[in-house]
């Protein structure tokens, strides 16, 4: 029978292995660990993991030796010639330590060590994710690892595991495929070391040579906080930033603990990211800054290179104004077949917005850019758009009508001066029950059209209308194309803003407020310039890119989602402090994406985070260029960098 320990005000199950099946606290009604079903058996229990070696490579479950203690329990597991000695113990805090030694003759080289933490992040649904799921917040930083998995309605008490001994430098993830599909993140793993299948990944993995007789020991502890700020309060890290990124030629403010060797400020005439180390003599830890061109800059090089590579004008209609993917290691652009996400249509729409963007400020060339718009004007006209409004999926008509579709063409057309034409889109959305799904940008534009004399009451009453629907499916929101995620939270905040600043007195502030923590809790302050704010998805690396990788994208471009809530949230509904904070956010998110943008103009759709995902090496940007130009969008739009 399992074991039950008190952690806490909370409780951990061991199960009859040794391995931990449930982490409970009495507040919530699930554990923060994936229970058994769709992807999780005891194979993967909390921690159960694997070695790979130069003297073969194994998984550990059942333990060769145990031993139950009043406080917990010691585990020995064989790995060929290595010996895992784990112990647990429990009460205010739950403490886990592994010790792994060599009992060969001869040096043996660990090239990759991981334990299981199989956090609960899935999604089955709205209410199921908000009330019994949690976002796992991974930070793999050598010795200022942490963890925090929060409940995902961003309440407390969230459960922090931080490192106390020793370095952990990865993190990967299994059990993701197209069978698992974008629902569920996968099983997390913690690794000393990836070196064998990512050596590259996060900075670089050390490879573990140990000596005859020798071993290598890590501990960390967890416990229950009502906050993230509450739980960073317990930790003394070597190394922080309190900001992650900067132009080119600038300098980055480094942190240092009094017992830390580190620089105190660092800088880069080149573009790129720049990992910082810091050292106390014993262990090391390091974060990850960027170093970025200016803005305009980054949009003009971006802008030639989407004219110069990204049309298909071997066409001789007006889908050459088109914009399609490119592959920036053949050098082809990629036709879609039947993958509609790299379709011509679609989020590719994106890139003729930062067209719009680019010529509205003057910069670039005016008459290149309004011949480029005027084609792709056309392009939609003639392949896109029915007379009723309708947009279609793409220029081959395969699909079916996606509403996320609409609201980008209307803005399409209201950039061109067609208001018409972007009143009869928005009108046809409505037409289709639009007003039941969270498409982005709809709150801004209907609030721009409603300046229009002749359609402001129409503009006004669809948006009234859909704010009050979705206040009326509080936490239980339909599914989209994932059936909970950051891109539908963000804009049904997002549509609630522009209702409440339309008519302040339609609804109760509070509903707002309240909906807040569900958007924040997507993201944590890791000191990474790709994840500090940034929120979590992990399905866009196999939608939108080449490799077809699953695993945590950091950033993903709908990531500046987030940034246009935080930016535009009403400060009347939060303290200074708290406005502080969302402005502190929002930038960081639209200056973490700049990442994706290289000095040519090329550019990735998605960097898949993790250093492997199923065993495959990971932590890589995708070749494709497809649909990440919307971060550049929304740089400008906001008017923050």
């Amino acid at each position: 029978m399992p074991e039950t320990f008190a952690v806490g005000a909370g409780q951990v199950e061991v199960a009859d292995d040794g391995a931990v099946a449930a982490v409970l606290h009495p507040s919530r009604g699930h554990s923060m660990l994936l229970t058994e079903g769709v992807v999780h058996d005891p194979a993967h229990y909390w921690g159960k993991g694997f070695v790979i070696t130069d003297h073969g490579s194994h998984r550990f479950d059942a333990p060769d030796f145990t031993r139950w203690r009043q406080t917990g329990i010691d585990l020995l597991y064989r790995l060929g010639e290595l010996e895992l000695r784990v112990g647990r113990r429990f009460g205010e805090h739950w403490t886990e330590t592994y010790e792994v030694r060599n009992t060969a003759a001869e040096p043996i080289a660990i090239g990759s060590l991981a334990v299981s933490t199989p956090y609960r992040d899935l999604y089955s649904s709205s209410r199921e994710s908000l009330n019994g799921a949690v976002h796992a917040h991974l930070w793999t930083g050598g010795a200022d690892s942490w963890a925090w998995a929060v409940p995902m309605d961003g309440s407390g008490p969230g459960l922090g595991l931080q490192l106390t001994e020793g370095e952990l430098w990865a993190y990967s993830v299994e059990s993701r495929d197209a069978g698992t599909g974008s629902n569920i993140r996968g099983h997390l793993y913690l690794h000393v070391t990836d070196h064998a299948r990512a050596p590259h990944a996060m900075g670089g993995q050390p490879q573990i040579v140990l000596q005859p007789g020798d071993s290598y020991r890590w501990t960390w502890q967890l416990g229950w906080y009502e906050t993230l700020e509450a739980f960073h309060a317990t930790r003394k890290p070597l190394i922080d930033a309190t900001t992650l990124v900067a132009e080119v030629g600038e300098s980055i403010a480094i942190q240092l603990a009094d017992r830390a060797t580190g620089p105190a400020t660092v800088t880069s005439e080149t573009p790129g990211t720049q990992y910082v180390e810091a050292t106390d003599g014993k262990v090391t830890s390091r974060i990850n800054v960027l170093f970025h061109e200016p803005l305009r800059e980054i949009v003009e090089r971006r802008v030639r290179f989407v004219l110069d590579h990204q049309r298909p004008v071997e066409l001789s209609d007006s889908r050459r104004y088109s914009f399609v993917p490119y592959d920036n290691e053949t050098g082809l652009r990629v036709l879609s077949g039947a993958w509609r996400d790299w379709s011509d249509a679609r989020e590719r729409i994106g890139t003729a917005l930062l067209l719009q963007a680019t010529r509205d400020r003057g910069w670039g060339d005016r008459d290149e850019l309004d011949e480029a718009l005027a084609g792709y004007q056309r392009f939609v006209t003639e392949y896109l758009l029915a007379d009723d409004g309708t947009v279609a999926d793409d220029s081959l008509h395969e699909s079916r009508t996606r509403l996320y579709n609409f609201p980008w063409f209307a803005r399409f057309f209201l950039g061109q001066g067609d208001v018409a034409t972007a009143v009869r889109i928005i009108d046809r959305y409505y037409e289709l029950g639009g007003d039941h799904f969270l498409a982005f940008d709809l709150g801004p534009i209907l609030r721009e059209l409603a300046k229009v004399p002749e359609v402001s009451g129409r503009m006004r009453d669809h948006l009234a209308r859909h704010a009050r629907a979705f206040l009326d499916y509080g936490d239980d929101l339909p599914p989209h194309e994932v059936n909970y995620e950051q891109s539908m939270v963000a804009p049904l905040l997002e549509l609630l803003i522009a209702a409440h600043q339309e008519a302040p007195d339609s609804f109760d502030p509070g509903e707002l407020t309240r909906r807040l923590p569900w958007l924040t809790a997507f993201a944590a302050d890791q000191p990474d310039v790709r994840l500090r704010h940034v929120p979590i998805r992990h399905w866009d690396g196999y939608w939108f890119g080449l490799l077809r990788l699953w695993g945590d994208v950091f950033p993903h471009y709908w990531s500046i989602l987030s940034a246009a809530v935080y930016l535009t949230w009403p400060r009347e509904l939060v303290t200074p402090a708290e406005a502080a904070r969302l402005t502190d956010a929002g930038r960081a998110i639209l200056r973490a994406n700049l990442v994706n943008f290289h000095p040519d103009g090329s550019a990735t759709c998605a960097f898949v985070y993790p250093s492997a995902v199923n065993n495959r090496p990971a932590h890589v940007a995708d070749p494709l260029a497809n649909d990440q130009d919307w971060a550049l969008v929304y740089a400008l739009r906001l008017g923050i960098i």
